[in-house]
């Protein structure tokens, strides 16, 4: 008797063996037969169920081959290979910008059913797209889909290092489809919002009033603010780069800096000890949903001050897709800031790898 063989989305680490999600489920029963029930005639003890069945053959292969073979886990034998790595992280991380960059665009863009949504909408996008983007690459990857997570591995000992380099080559790839996705998905969104004289002011900007009220209700407030906002989107941060990457409300470096390193201690933290039992067995599929609601806690808690990257190719694939394409007044990609949404959650990463270590290994 055997398990289907099925994309199981997260079992995450434990003394024994690590990886934020599952590869493939092991198909632990194999070459291990159902012992027939006793007959009355062969023992008088009671007919033995299916459920303790299982739970010996378990118990066997357990002992015989040690914990690393329950399903969920990765043994080193069953590592992934690198054209594993390559689509499950390039996908994964494709879909988790796309959809949390979609909820950006919403609440952002003029003339989108959810603009105005609200910080919880985005909050919640995010989550709902690490609970994806993990069910979408986990039974191939592993679904690390964030540098961070893949460095605190390999420095817990989950991930090797030489599988390092290709992790984060995919992750920056996906991300940089997932930001072009959704310029296309908001395609006209992005012209409109792009071309008004409220938002972005200046030649080739279009008024949103009518034609015959235009003159007459137009302010010296109105054009100052025209103004302002015209040299605010030549000289800064662009009108729609808040879509395609993080930026702080307050730049101080060493704050914001503090903040990314905190809120992804927390994330791989979180990761890093789901599941944490003398069995390692994990949370099995409520790993991604655990994982998810712990991005969308650290949004609502944590996520004011620096916009929350916590992750560096969420932010720098999209800032690199924000200077390339040809958007209308888009304004500049804030590269000033660009190190710190990178740097930081490196850093958090490598100590939440530390922290595991010494505290619970």
């Amino acid at each position: 008797m055997s398990r289907n063989r099925s994309p199981s989305p997260i079992a995450l680490t434990n003394h024994r063996h690590r990886s934020p999600f599952p590869i493939n489920n092991d198909r632990v029963f194999d070459n291990c037969t159902l012992d027939a029930p006793a007959t009355p005639q062969q023992d008088s003890r009671p007919p033995v169920g299916i459920v303790e069945q299982l739970t010996a053959i378990r118990a066997r292969v357990w002992q015989r081959q040690g914990p690393a073979t329950i399903p969920g886990r990765r043994t080193k034998e069953s590592r992934v290979s690198s054209s594993d790595i390559f689509i499950g992280e390039t996908i994964g991380t494709a879909v988790l910008i796309l959809l949390g960059g979609g909820v950006c665009a919403a609440v952002t863009l003029k003339r989108s059913k959810a603009r105005d949504a609200g910080w919880l909408a985005i909050a919640f996008g995010w989550g709902f797209g690490v609970l994806t983007a993990a069910y979408l690459a986990g039974g191939v990857s592993g679904a690390h889909l964030n540098p961070a997570v893949t460095l605190g591995l390999a420095i817990e000992g989950g991930t090797k290092w030489s599988d390092v380099p290709l992790y984060l080559a995919s992750q920056l790839l996906g991300a940089m489809i997932g930001a072009v996705l959704v310029w296309l998905t908001y395609y006209g969104q992005f012209q409109a919002h792009l071309t008004d004289r409220e938002i972005v002011g200046g030649p080739g900007a279009q008024d949103t009033l009518a034609p015959a009220t235009q003159n007459s209700t137009q302010t010296s407030a109105q054009t100052s603010a025209q103004t302002s906002a015209l040299k605010s989107s030549r000289s800064g941060p662009g009108p729609v780069l808040g879509i395609f990457s993080t930026a702080p409300e307050i730049r101080n470096a060493v704050q914001n800096l503090t903040t990314e390193i905190i809120a992804t201690v927390v994330l791989v933290l979180a990761i890093l000890t789901q599941g944490l039992n003398d069995e390692g067995n994990g949370l099995g599929v409520l790993g991604a949903l655990v994982t998810a609601l712990v991005v969308v806690g650290i949004g609502l808690s944590l996520g004011g001050p620096t916009g929350y990257a916590i992750n560096p190719v969420r932010d720098l694939g999209p800032r690199i897709v924000h200077a390339l394409l040809p958007l209308p007044n888009k304004g500049g990609s804030d590269w000033a800031y660009a190190w710190v949404p990178v740097a930081g959650p490196l850093i958090g990463g490598a100590i939440a790898g530390g922290i595991y270590n010494i505290a619970f290994k």
